[in-house]
């Protein structure tokens, strides 16, 4: 469970040099979608860490507000996404 762990917080940690990258090379602050992707998937690793390896309800609850937030804002972005390919651009 502790690779588990780790890998959720590696995942949820680069996110952040996503970020850095994709707001360099515009030129202004910017959330890509491979940040909300790392960010879901680090919650879901890190929730699985707290619940079946430490049993540690502070974990739990700390990492289940971000994956929500992550995982809407995944879905308003699908959802910009094709209402643009409807309107064909």
């Amino acid at each position: 469970w502790k690779l588990n762990g780790y890998t959720g917080v590696c995942l949820y940690s680069a996110r952040w040099f996503v970020q850095l990258v994709a707001t360099k090379a515009q030129g202004k602050p910017v959330m890509p979608t491979l940040f909300w992707y790392m960010s879901a998937s680090g919650s879901v690793l890190l929730l699985c860490y707290f619940i079946f390896g430490k049993n540690d309800s502070v974990g739990v609850m700390s990492n289940l507000f971000p994956l929500f937030v992550a995982l809407y804002n995944l879905y308003l972005d699908g959802k910009n996404r094709r209402r643009l390919a409807a309107l064909g651009g």
